[in-house]
């Protein structure tokens, strides 16, 4: 069974059960019917629209169960401007690519022409700075006073340095020791086997005269002076870290890698002339 009934202002249609409060059948005379008259919104922009449509969905109040509010977009719109014009930007693109038709492989080579020229550009400089050296170099050296000059090569008076003797003399800014040697070190060096030595030289490939050893007074480990005459193995002793040289000035014990060097010299009757060969 069901009936329409009116509580207050609010109309509902009981299917089954009753109410709480009472209800009483709706039978309306024609002079009571207020006729429903639709409200009329003038909706002037979107936001208008927007509003209208959420109140619709709203049911505030005390008792309401509708606790669920669901907005409703009743239109869209998109903030874009047309009437502003977009900023020319071609002044600060390259000009190979102001062109939209072209591809970019296209212009490759010309978009990457800052790194070739860097590196010619600093390849050219060391180039010109090389060759500036070496022509300051050539004309320094070409230009050096006369008792510079001199220095190049010296003169040793042999008959100054007695048998079993070692003198110093200083050659282009070196110590160069000269070494009289008697014939009993002449045998000593010679007789030394090849394969006891750090670096195998033979007595004869380091003398030009059995009796007359000159070789550059600089250890080959760090660069000090040995002292001549010294040693164990009654050569050349460097007492900075303990490197010991034989008589014709082998390295044989101790840090230092390599035999102490031979200058370039020559003989001139009883001279000795170093720096010359």
């Amino acid at each position: 069974m069901a009936a329409l009934v009116r509580s207050t202002n609010v109309a509902t249609k009981v299917i089954c059960g009753s109410q709480q409060h009472i209800n009483f059948t709706v039978v309306p005379t024609a002079s009571k019917v207020i006729p429903i008259s639709d409200v009329v919104t003038e909706f002037k922009n979107e936001d208008s629209m927007q509003a209208a449509a959420s109140r619709s969905t709203r049911h505030e109040g005390l008792l309401s169960t509708n606790f669920a509010i669901k907005g409703i977009n009743v239109s869209s719109r998109r903030l874009a401007h047309t009437d502003i014009t977009f900023p020319d930007m071609s002044s600060y693109r390259r000009e190979v690519t102001l062109d939209a038709e072209k591809a970019a492989r296209e212009t490759e080579d010309q978009r990457r022409s800052l790194y070739p020229a860097v590196y010619y550009g600093a390849g050219g400089m060391m180039s010109l700075w090389v060759g500036k050296e070496v022509i300051q170099t050539s004309v320094i050296y070409k230009s050096m006073a006369a008792d510079q000059r001199a220095l190049a090569s010296i003169e040793i008076n042999m008959n100054e340095i007695p048998e079993g003797v070692t003198k110093t003399f200083e050659w282009r800014g070196k110590p160069v020791f000269v070494k009289h040697r008697t014939k009993a070190e002449i045998e000593r060096e010679k007789a030394v086997n090849l394969s006891e030595l750090r670096h195998a030289e033979h007595d004869d490939q380091r003398v030009k005269k059995p009796e007359w050893s000159v070789v550059i007074g600089v250890c080959t480990h760090l660069g000090c002076v040995p002292i001549a005459n010294a040693g164990d193995f009654g050569g050349y002793f460097c007492p900075c870290h303990g490197s010991h040289y034989d008589a014709s000035g082998r390295v044989r014990k101790g840090p230092a890698p390599l035999n102490l060097q031979v200058p370039e010299y020559t003989f001139k009757d009883n001279v000795i002339v170093v720096g010359s060969s």
